[in-house]
């Protein structure tokens, strides 16, 4: 499971199932120290409830007043702070930075239209990548499905051709049959990436505070361990426990450009498959337990069973940050920081 900040558009969908009025705020640009990048969302009830962000904290509240004021009028807001205004200095945003907010009721008026939101939700179930485009003068909206690119994190060059990609085709995504359509004017798109997954094989000591840890951090767990003695519920408690043999394990969880693989049973018998599985597929990090003499001994292994020094290279071993760590939960910390540092600044 993850926990909701990775899922703002569920959330939100959710919320309007159970009767209450919702609004979506998106970042939509930023200059300076904008604390949240472009795409960062915030849901908004009726009754108060907020999930995600768009600030780290200091405009929510004012955002979260004219969603209020949104979701009565179903009029979309296009707002901005920054420290040259009086009332970004009022809700805190003292710190050089201005950020745009794009607040849209759902389902409501211009807002969001609830079956393209259950849409995106529908395909996000499905790890789909997918490009929703908000015309911000007319409110023509486009949703359309994105080709999963080679890394978990696009570069400026793969971020420019997604929206050359996308902006294409928006008339023909969009309600052909309204005339009034203009696919001029200022769009903003947002790419809505699958949900990042985590595979830990081995359910050893470490793995227990590295699923909590991994989980805070948006991604879905799967804890691989044939030892039932191991992978027992009550040593991991909401995690999606596989106590099929490794290799059968890791491709049913089928490991993609935003999968990390840790092994950390230290027993060949069972991470040995499972790294064979990981070094044939996308996934953005793959790291092993073990000392650098254990290390090499591992490699020398999977050297022989036929696999290359440029595909052996991949894996991160010995595992984490040389943070100096030692308990369980310190070598955790090593761990998720360097999977966070290669997802974040390869």
């Amino acid at each position: 499971m993850t926990l909701t900040h990775d899922q703002i558009p569920e959330t939100a969908l959710a919320w309007h199932r159970e009767g209450r009025k919702v609004a979506l705020a998106t970042v939509i640009e930023t200059w300076g120290s904008a604390p949240r990048q472009p795409g960062a969302l915030l849901a908004i009830s009726d009754d108060g409830a907020l999930a995600g962000s768009v600030s780290g904290g200091c405009v929510e509240g004012a955002v979260a007043a004219e969603a209020f004021e949104a979701m009565e009028d179903g009029a979309c807001r296009l707002l901005e702070y920054g420290v040259s205004d009086e009332d970004a200095f009022a809700v805190g945003l003292a710190c050089g930075g201005t950020i745009r907010i794009f607040v849209e009721p759902v389902g409501i008026g211009e807002g969001l239209p609830l079956d393209t939101l259950e849409a995106l939700c529908e395909a996000r179930g499905q790890r789909l990548r997918m490009g929703l485009a908000v015309n911000l003068t007319t409110k023509d909206r486009a949703l359309i499905a994105v080709d999963t690119p080679k890394d978990p994190k696009p570069s400026d060059a793969q971020s420019a051709a997604v929206s050359q990609q996308l902006m294409a085709p928006l008339k023909k995504a969009a309600d052909t049959d309204r005339s009034d359509f203009d696919e001029s004017g200022e769009w903003f798109l947002a790419v809505h990436n699958p949900p990042l997954k985590m595979a830990i094989i081995g359910a050893a000591h470490i793995a227990q505070p590295l699923s909590v840890m991994a989980r805070m951090t948006g991604f879905d767990v799967t804890v691989i361990d044939p030892r039932e003695s191991f992978s027992s519920e009550a040593r991991f408690p909401d995690v999606t426990l596989s106590r099929d043999w490794p290799d059968e394990a890791l491709r049913a969880v089928g490991p993609d450009a935003r999968t990390a693989v840790v092994c950390l049973s230290h027993d060949p018998k069972i991470d040995d498959p499972a790294l064979g599985v990981a070094l044939a597929s996308p996934a953005f990090y793959i790291g092993a337990l073990g000392s650098t003499r254990t290390s090499a001994k591992r490699q020398a292994r999977l050297g022989e069973a036929g696999h290359s020094a440029e595909a052996l290279a991949r894996i991160a071993a010995p595992v984490g940050l040389d943070i100096g760590a030692k308990s369980p939960a310190e070598i955790a910390v090593s761990i998720m920081a360097q999977i966070v540092e290669r997802l974040r600044k390869r």
